[in-house]
């Protein structure tokens, strides 16, 4: 008899679209997570066939991958708690099925980001150590100086560290576009404070091979066959086409 495939808890919650897996971490901690009416541990690996139950609700298996590329406003925060009275994107966007953001974009922030019901994208692309790539348009206060792209380019010290080579250019007198391989908390405007320089806009066009294109604030596309393929190459998922009956990323990831 075949033995029954298991997976960790915190991805499974993460897979079936309930939380990340560091929310679904903070959960089990909490003791809101049961497993057959037990209080589940950390790293405790579950099966298909398991009741599990999060705050009192019975968990199911994701049916469809759902995959969105979302223009995020101004003023809209990408945290799913309430610890931020501004509104966050999930009750923004209110699409009716349960997804939330594979990544952030700070509150004052714009531009794309992507919006999912599984969890095995979450990880990969936020990873540091994979250096994949996400380009922004930024306008500053002040006028652009190649001392200042410079500097950019080759590293500022913020957050006790030095942050990575990176692309910029200078797109008009007070803009310009970068290109980072890395995800520091407020990265951009920390670079640009230390070099004496204040963020007025910042606008992020792109994650890997996903582009903002001509999405307007507020609206949000299905990701196309082509950009998807692409973009579970690039980070090491199997992508299969059983997403249908909820089987095909079973046994992505860790086990």
């Amino acid at each position: 008899m075949r033995k029954m495939e298991e997976l960790r808890l915190n991805k499974y919650l993460s897979d079936a679209g309930v939380c990340s897996r560091r929310e679904a971490d903070r959960l089990i901690e909490q003791g809101k997570v049961l497993v057959d009416g037990i209080p589940a541990v950390m790293g405790q690996k579950v099966h298909k066939s398991q009741k599990i139950k999060v705050q009192g609700q019975e968990v199911n298996p994701v049916k469809e991958r759902i995959l969105l590329a979302f223009y995020k406003p101004r003023g809209i925060v990408c945290t799913t708690g309430t610890k931020d009275r501004a509104k966050n994107v999930v009750e923004y966007m209110n699409y009716g099925k349960r997804i939330y953001p594979v990544g952030r974009l700070d509150k004052e922030s714009e531009g794309l980001l992507l919006m999912t019901n599984k969890g095995d994208l979450v990880n990969p692309l936020l990873k540091g150590s994979n250096y994949h790539e996400k380009q922004y348009v930024v306008t500053v206060n002040k006028p652009i100086t190649d001392s200042f792209l410079q500097a950019m380019k080759s590293g500022v010290p913020i957050l006790d560290t030095i942050t990575r080579p990176c692309k910029v250019w200078k797109k008009g007198e007070k803009s310009f576009e970068i290109v980072l391989t890395q995800g520091l908390n407020r990265q951009i405007r920390r670079m640009c404070d230390y070099l004496g320089y204040k963020v007025v806009e910042l606008k992020r066009i792109r994650i890997m091979n996903i582009r903002l294109g001509n999405l307007k604030v507020g609206e949000y596309r299905s990701l196309t066959k082509k950009e998807e393929k692409e973009l579970f190459s690039q980070l090491g998922i199997t992508g299969n086409d059983k997403k249908e009956t909820g089987e095909g990323d079973w046994q992505d990831g860790e086990k």
